[in-house]
């Protein structure tokens, strides 16, 4: 194995220290490494230039905050053996491993009915294989089966370091402050009772002020209509790749637009899918925009050139006759017929739940030993505005004279 130590300068957090020879083989694998080539926040950067950061980088800043996690937590007298540590510190570098080119946005459009954790969870088993059964206990943290809950909260909950990370790099990335969290301050103020993962009494605000963050990002960042708009010109290229049955630039990609993998069990496709990256979809798209099809090179060449389709964001669906009437204007501009005039004009809803206590609940532990949910607690922000899903209904259509 290489050497025992490595230090990585990150632009977030400065030096992150990884010190054992499995999680540098970790780090080292082609599976890992390709995550160098998926962009963390897709489209994003086409409204935030800054937002270039990779999901390696993610994966990184997450297992660095896992790491003072773990830290505070052993502080605190909470048992923690050095397997555990070494367990959550592996789940959290491969949390993101399943995610595929533009992660959220073609999550079911490559690979129908999986989830990137679910293909997260095959390559960590894949890799367990390589390394000899060495993964088993990050394998059974990620899944949320290890007897110490608290464990694989950090992992994945209401509270975990991905979220803390993912906030704070994405607002350093993109330049946008709402996102800026106390992620240290609250990462100081974990602590671990009746093996549940709680954040002691002087922690409320700055609890409240990353769900807050968290809803933030999510309008003025992550659903953002450009970004929104972009995200679903992707699909709406893809999809139609798939009706006439086009060949793109690259033959793993070729291969799960084809359906191919459909009939196989996904550890007999798990290869191909590992070698998919962002340059396979970029590629595709710059030879499609002289594709022989009208609809596909046109919607690739819009795309490339940043001519994106027109969003609109409301509270309330959009009417059939408001539809009908954007297509009748494409079908009149681009001289195509009204079922291809369905790749223009489309609609549908986006949402976000920034604290779902039926989901998970975050715990606050007063000093007197009690115990209550962030919601129940007086005056708290989060009882009256961040409870409920919101729920927002787009348009995107064709900008007229833009063909």
């Amino acid at each position: 194995m290489s050497a025992a130590r490595k230090i990585i300068n990150d632009p977030v957090y400065g030096f992150i220290t990884l010190d054992h020879p499995l999680l540098l083989s970790i780090i080292s694998h082609p599976f890992y490494q390709r995550l160098r080539r998926i962009y963390q926040m897709a489209f994003a950067h086409l409204v935030y230039p800054g937002a270039v950061h990779t999901r390696l980088h993610h994966s990184l800043g997450a297992y660095h905050l896992m790491c003072v996690a773990l830290s505070e937590l052993k502080r605190k007298k909470t048992d923690i053996s050095p397997e555990e540590e070494l367990g959550a510190k592996i789940a959290i570098l491969l949390h993101d491993t399943g995610h595929g080119p533009y992660s959220h946005a073609l999550e079911q459009e490559i690979i129908k009915h999986t989830s990137h954790e679910a293909l997260s969870l095959l390559i960590m088993q894949k890799l367990n294989e390589e390394f000899d059964g060495k993964l088993e206990t990050a394998i059974s943290i990620f899944t949320g089966t290890y007897p110490k809950k608290f464990l694989s909260q950090l992992v994945s909950g209401q509270l975990d370091v991905d979220r803390m990370d993912y906030l704070n790099r994405d607002s350093f990335f993109t330049g946008v402050a709402e996102g800026v969290i106390g992620y240290d301050r609250i990462l100081k103020m974990l602590i671990v009772k009746d093996d549940s993962l709680m954040v002691e009494e002087k922690a409320i605000y700055s609890i409240e002020k990353f769900l807050v963050s968290r809803r933030l990002m999510y309008w003025q960042v992550y659903l953002h209509k450009t970004v929104l708009g972009a995200e679903k010109m992707l699909q709406q290229i893809l999809k139609r790749a798939v009706a006439i049955g086009a060949s793109s630039a690259s033959p793993y990609l070729n291969f799960f637009l084809s359906g191919a993998y459909s009939t196989l069990p996904p550890e007999k496709w798990l290869n191909e899918f590992c070698q998919l990256d962002d340059h396979d979809i970029f590629c595709t798209l710059k030879n499609w925009q002289q594709h022989e099809d009208p609809v596909l090179s046109l919607l690739s060449r819009a795309l490339i050139n940043r001519q994106l389709m027109k969003t609109k964001l409301q509270s309330e669906p959009f009417s059939e006759d408001a539809i009908a009437e954007k297509k009748k204007e494409v079908v009149r501009q681009l001289h195509c017929s009204e079922e291809d005039a369905g790749y223009f004009v489309f609609a549908g809803e986006a949402s976000n739940t920034t604290y779902d206590p039926a989901d998970e609940r975050i715990y606050i532990l007063f000093k007197d030993g009690t115990v209550r949910d962030i919601s129940e607690v007086d005056n708290a922000l989060i009882q009256h505005n961040l409870k409920n899903t919101v729920k927002k209904y787009y348009i995107c259509f064709w900008r007229t004279g833009d063909a």
